[in-house]
């Protein structure tokens, strides 16, 4: 089935190219989140290889469906080598390019080290890193951000670079929506804990309570997204193959899919729960440092996805895979 077929099915708001509705000056957003896949995307991640956060994105940026403004690459404690980071992230940009994909950009390299509170408490004493990913950021928010479509940072990692770009320009927040796969749902709320959120906490603090954040916790068995059964079905080219040579990598992990920060602003339909909530602001300087936790409120600048619908994302996911124009043809 078309994107064209499927919007004809009465879904016809969830898809990019089937009419007025969808025009590109609209002031609203579709969907439960305060952005849509009108808005440039830059995404940020540390590994490669063990979620499909990056190939969700170069899909979906070839097809027509998102634009994909640029990849940072970082590290962790996980991923300690931003060299080999990277260098996996070019081999994934290569596949896409020899497959005949367009718009997806070459990735960044970012040595961003954890933030350090400052000895008064305050989030704008800290020293930035000046970071290549927080310039780069700033640079395409400048470049790229609207009033009604601001750049989403999607996230599979730490936000030591998102945190960073903020003490680069503390005017950010008002062209930056971040959208984040860490933490978890709270009986209260939710957490910016592990994954990902506990290995730079104050990062952490400034991002959830400096920007507009979404946290998405609808986390799935990725290992389903390209089983084995449908490998016969996937593009007979080099991208077909980086996906093939990938699938034994991924990890069983079900907090570990990183695309879901991808999805989520792709798909409007995607999250199927969202709860208004809002950050405690930094903690006084005489407090330990622990993630922060988002509470309930209804005019809160904060959005937790706790469910999604993982199978409509992956069944349009495998549409543009198997859409020849994705591969310019």
């Amino acid at each position: 089935m078309t994107w064209t077929e499927l919007g004809c099915l009465g879904i016809l708001w969830l898809l990019p190219a089937c009419g007025s509705d969808l025009d590109a000056g609209s002031d609203r957003h579709r969907g439960l989140l305060p952005v849509d896949e009108r808005s440039p995307i830059v995404l940020v991640n540390d590994g490669w290889y063990d979620n499909w956060q990056a190939e969700y994105a170069a899909t979906l940026a070839s097809n027509g469906r998102i634009q994909l403004a640029g990849i940072v690459v970082n590290a962790s404690s996980g991923y300690p080598s931003v060299a080999d980071n990277v260098r996996g992230f070019r081999e994934l940009v290569r596949a896409a390019r020899d497959s005949g994909m367009r718009g997806v950009p070459d990735p960044i390299a970012s040595v961003a080290p954890v933030l350090v509170r400052p000895a008064d408490g305050s989030v704008e004493s800290t020293v930035p890193n000046r970071s290549e990913g927080a310039r780069f950021i700033v640079d395409a928010a400048k470049r790229l951000s609207t009033p009604v479509h601001p750049l989403v940072v999607a996230t599979g990692g730490v936000l030591t670079d998102l945190a960073d770009a903020y003490l680069l320009d503390n005017t950010l927040p008002k062209r930056v929506v971040v959208i984040a796969s860490l933490g978890s749902t709270t009986e209260a709320g939710a957490q910016l804990g592990p994954p990902n959120g506990e290995q730079d906490v104050w990062a952490s603090w400034i991002v959830s309570s400096r920007f507009r954040y979404v946290q998405v916790n609808g986390f799935y068995d990725q290992l389903q997204e390209i089983p084995e059964a449908r490998v016969g079905e996937l593009p007979q080219n080099a991208w077909g193959q980086w996906l093939n040579s990938k699938r034994p990598q991924i990890l069983d992990l079900i907090f570990a899919c990183d695309q879901v920060s991808i999805m989520a602003a792709a798909f409007p339909a995607f999250a199927l729960d969202v709860q208004r909530m809002s950050s405690p602001g930094a903690p006084p300087s005489d407090v330990a440092l622990a993630a922060p936790t988002l509470a309930p409120d209804p005019n809160g600048e904060a959005w937790h996805v706790p469910r999604s619908d993982a199978t409509l994302a992956s069944n349009l996911f495998w549409q543009a895979l198997g859409d020849p124009s994705t591969y310019g043809k």
